[in-house]
C-alpha cells in the first residue's frame, strides 16, 4: 500500500514472485469512469473508490475461500479503506511504501502510460493518507531498493508478524 509512485506494482510482483503466489494490481478494477477522471487530473473522492474497494474485498475473500494465497497492490490510503480491505480476510496484511512527497514526484515525472499523473494528483493522495502504525502495517522506505523492501517484508513475516485483533 502506500500513494502512487511509491512503487506497489513493482515491489509486489517482486514480493508475489518471491513467495509463489498470485499478484494482482488494484489498478485494474478501477471503473472506466475512475480511471477517465484520474486520467484528466480529478482525483477521487470516497463515492468514486467506495465500488473499487468491494470489488477488491470480494477478490480478497475469493483467494480466501480458495485458501489460496495472494498480493494485491492497492493504495488503501484511508485507515477505513484498510478496513474494508480487511472484510475479505481479517488476517490481511499491509506493507506501507512510505515516502516523501519529492521522492514520489520526481518517479510520477518519469512515469509513462500510467492514467496518475500531475503534482495535484499526488498532493490529493498525500492529503488523504492515514499513515499505518507498526501495530496496522510493515513500512519500508522507498528509498531501500525493491529487493530490500522485499526482503524486510518477509523476514517480518517470517519473524511472526501479525497484525494484532
Amino acid at each position: 500500500m502506500g500513494v502512487s509512485g511509491s512503487g506497489k506494482s513493482h515491489v509486489g510482483a517482486l514480493l508475489a514472485r518471491r513467495l509463489g503466489v498470485a499478484f494482482l494490481d488494484g489498478d485494474d478494477y478501477h471503473s472506466p469512469t475512475n480511471v477517465d477522471k484520474m486520467a484528466n487530473g480529478i482525483p477521487l473522492d470516497d463515492d468514486d473508490r467506495h465500488e473499487w474497494l468491494e470489488a477488491l474485498a470480494g477478490v480478497i475473500a475469493d483467494h480466501r475461500r480458495r485458501n489460496a494465497a495472494l498480493v494485491l497492490a492497492c493504495s488503501a490510503l484511508k485507515q477505513r479503506y484498510r478496513e474494508r480491505l480487511r472484510s475479505g480476510d481479517p488476517d490481511l496484511i499491509f506493507l506501507f511504501l512510505e515516502g516523501d512527497r519529492e521522492q514520489l514526484r520526481q518517479r510520477l515525472a518519469i512515469r509513462e502510460a500510467h492514467f496518475f499523473r500531475g503534482e495535484a494528483m499526488l498532493d490529493s493522495q498525500l492529503h488523504d493518507l492515514e499513515a499505518p502504525d507498526a501495530l496496522e502495517a510493515v513500512a519500508c522506505p522507498i528509498s531501500d531498493s525493491p529487493e530490500v523492501i522485499v526482503e524486510t517484508f518477509l523476514t517480518a513475516l517470517s519473524g511472526g508478524y501479525r497484525r494484532p485483533p
